[in-house]
């Protein structure tokens, strides 16, 4: 089996470490990993701040150069929920009256997987040798999980990771505030979701986070760091990919 990567624009601009445990993972996997450097955005911070022209461009350059990758690969894969929604779910509102266009991306968007829904779902794997000591709590990202119902597919794999104790946060599925240019446009209510989430994180007592896309870990992030927090923000790629028991 061969996968093309999308690794997106928050992951190869301020964590590129996750696009290398991506890779990591798949290739201990057995599965063979395309990337085509080509790649850019997929268009969603635009559409979600009305630029919807600038988002078409974008997004017909998206279809364009995965129609290409699946000549290739079985599957396209995102470390990313909210890149992955864009794709399987907002190209039709934003391809509305172009029927050519429509059908082109439902056959992208079919082969078009977030990664943890792609590892339990299609390759049927939970199990993936990695190993963590220490107590992991997890964030529902919020494209993914409203979405896309994406929910338990994260948690059977960090459950399946050798020493990991998982427990549960309250409120898991409660938005951590950044919303892309939300947490710019009104920044007294993003930083109280993520303070919010901070707290119960910390009931928790969990040692590190987990998430499924980027932009929550840096949310998330940022404000533990200026809190003080010794808890790690970690994406699931990155605890998958883990041996030895370090991330």
């Amino acid at each position: 089996m061969r996968v093309s990567l999308f690794i997106t624009c928050v992951v190869d601009q301020f964590y590129p470490q996750v696009g290398e445990a991506v890779v990591q993972l798949f290739t201990n996997l057995g599965v063979e990993v395309g990337f085509n450097a080509e790649q850019t955005c997929c268009g969603q911070p635009a559409y979600n701040t009305g630029y919807r022209r600038e988002a078409r461009a974008v997004a017909v350059q998206m279809l364009r150069l995965f129609e290409r990758e699946l000549q290739t690969s079985d599957y396209l894969i995102a470390p990313s929920g909210s890149c992955t929604a864009m794709v399987k779910n907002s190209y039709r509102e934003l391809f509305s009256g172009e029927p050519e266009l429509q059908q082109r991306a439902q056959r992208v968007g079919e082969r078009f997987y977030e990664l943890s829904q792609f590892l339990v779902d299609v390759l049927g794997v939970e199990e993936v040798g990695a190993s963590f000591n220490g107590r992991v709590t997890y964030h529902d990202s919020c494209h993914l999980l409203r979405e896309l119902g994406v929910s338990s597919a994260p948690r059977k794999l960090i459950r399946a990771v050798r020493g990991v104790e998982f427990v549960e946060m309250h409120a898991p599925d409660a938005c951590c505030g950044f919303g892309g240019t939300f947490s710019v446009k009104y920044p007294e209510i993003s930083t109280a979701m993520v303070a919010e989430k901070a707290i119960n994180i910390a009931r928790s007592q969990a040692d590190m986070v987990v998430a499924c896309d980027a932009s929550c870990l840096m949310q998330t992030a940022g404000f533990l760091s200026r809190e003080g927090s010794n808890v790690r923000c970690l994406h699931l790629a990155e605890l998958l990919a883990s041996r030895n028991g370090d991330c």
